[in-house]
């Protein structure tokens, strides 16, 4: 059997729509090519915002084996799911109280500086958006600067993975240029087109508009699936700290309805984070295109090759509605 690295993107977008359409063989094979990988995920419960979220970020970190040494003098980017202006939907945007901890934390481990960053989707008017969802308001009273990267300065960079015909992206220079350690954080969501969006559908996020268009019209063209896997294997974040304390179920990534999920899940390996979040919303990760298509090649997804550390996914495990379509029954099996 050929090794993950020398597959085709024909033979590896097979593959994920293999998974999709439940195949024990496709899963079998990808969980084969794994066997050199292995994926470290925290997994901390948190029942709401109110709760001592640095120190829960803290510890988790600490286990991931990340502390003062590897963030001292380091510029930190830290690039939420902002997503609709909109503070009277929890379940829409990454927490602004989330984010101020993370950034905490970074601070206080001598980090050089820690900026957040994003690309919103949807609406245009940023200032707006940064009011509304009550992020711009803990930003400004933390002092930590933003930077839209739907309006940031472009570099054209080879895309490492090829999934999509896009030979180059368009990346924003603040993520090549400035940061050292970029970290997604997502909120836990169902999503009505890729099944599910976590870390890695979050760095659509990262594609400015001002190139591919409102909502990163260019990409949906592409493939999202494809998509999703050019963008991680070009950008290459390396941390995940994903918002599930109110998590969305069913007609996610806007239109679904808030889950007390109470969780965050924090990894260095996207497609780790990601499948050990599916399963936390008891979503079978094998058959989300993306993942499925990711394993072996970006990251583990296969349970035996990801150390879950904190708590377990037995104890905080919840079925999350998912559409009434028959296009994502196979999510469950």
């Amino acid at each position: 059997m050929r090794e993950p690295g020398h597959l085709k993107r024909r033979a590896l977008l097979t593959g994920a729509g293999a998974a999709l359409a439940g195949g024990m063989a496709s899963k079998l094979l990808y969980d084969r090519n794994e066997r050199s990988l292995r994926g470290d995920v925290f997994i901390a419960s948190a029942s709401s915002y109110s709760v001592d979220l640095e120190a829960k970020i803290r510890d988790g970190l600490r286990e991931l084996g990340i502390g003062p040494k590897q963030v001292s003098g380091k510029s930190i980017l830290l690039k939420p799911n902002l997503v609709e202006p909109s503070r009277q939907a929890p379940q829409i945007n990454t927490n602004p109280v989330l984010i101020r901890a993370a950034a905490a934390v970074f601070k206080s481990w001598s980090a050089r500086e820690v900026f957040v960053a994003e690309g919103q989707g949807h609406c245009r008017d940023t200032d707006f958006v940064l009011e509304q969802s009550g992020l711009g308001p803990v930003l400004d009273d933390e002092g930590i600067e933003f930077i839209d990267l739907n309006h940031d300065e472009l570099v054209m960079t080879a895309n490492r993975f090829g999934c999509t015909t896009l030979r180059r992206l368009a990346l924003p220079a603040t993520l090549l240029r400035r940061a050292d350690l970029i970290v997604s954080m997502p909120k836990l969501k169902t999503h009505h087109w890729a099944g599910v969006t976590l870390s890695m559908k979050n760095l659509f996020g990262v594609m400015p508009g001002i190139f591919y268009g409102w909502p990163k019209n260019v990409l949906h063209h592409a493939g999202i699936a494809e998509s999703i896997l050019d963008i991680n294997a070009t950008v290459r974040p390396h941390l995940a700290i994903v918002d599930g304390i109110i998590g969305m179920e069913g007609d996610g990534p806007i239109m679904g309805t808030p889950r007390q999920s109470g969780v965050i899940v924090m990894g260095t390996n996207l497609p780790s984070v990601d499948a050990t979040a599916a399963r936390l919303m008891q979503i079978n990760p094998w058959q989300v295109a993306y993942l499925a298509a990711s394993s072996g090649r970006l990251g583990a997804i296969g349970e035996r090759h990801i150390t879950q550390r904190g708590e377990t996914i037995t104890s905080l495990a919840q079925p999350f509605k998912l559409l009434d379509h028959p296009s994502f029954a196979s999510l469950r099996t």
